[in-house]
């Protein structure tokens, strides 16, 4: 059985940073991280496999780093703007995707708030 569980959320004034984490156990073949703006569908922000390949959504790249450890995955954002708030979501599943309905496994979510 998978677990999954973010922390690092919070409020902070456009342009700075915040790194969440997220702590996980069973199949982490694929790890990613979603977020769901209100009103918005949920959208994949970044992945990372176990090669340690990687991509990101246009939006973030420059200013956003995924990276993952044993049992643990990291989201550094830096350079934040207004248009990042979202809850942020941890993720497993067996493969990379591009969509949220092909996800097997999700944490609780992160709240990220971004002031202009």
């Amino acid at each position: 059985q998978v677990q999954l569980q973010e922390s690092g959320g919070g409020s902070v004034q456009s342009g700075g940073s915040l790194k969440l984490s997220c702590g996980a156990s069973g199949d982490t073949r694929c790890m990613a991280w979603f977020r769901q703006a209100p009103g918005k569908e949920r959208e994949v922000v970044a992945d990372m496999r176990m090669d340690g390949s990687s991509t990101y959504t246009d939006s973030v790249k420059g200013r956003f780093t995924i990276s993952r450890g044993p049992g643990i995955l990291y989201l550094q954002m830096n350079s934040l703007k207004p248009e990042d708030t979202a809850m942020y979501y941890c993720t497993t599943n067996e493969y990379c995707v591009d969509h949220a309905i092909q996800v097997a496994n999700w944490g609780q979510g992160t709240q990220v708030t971004v002031s202009s």
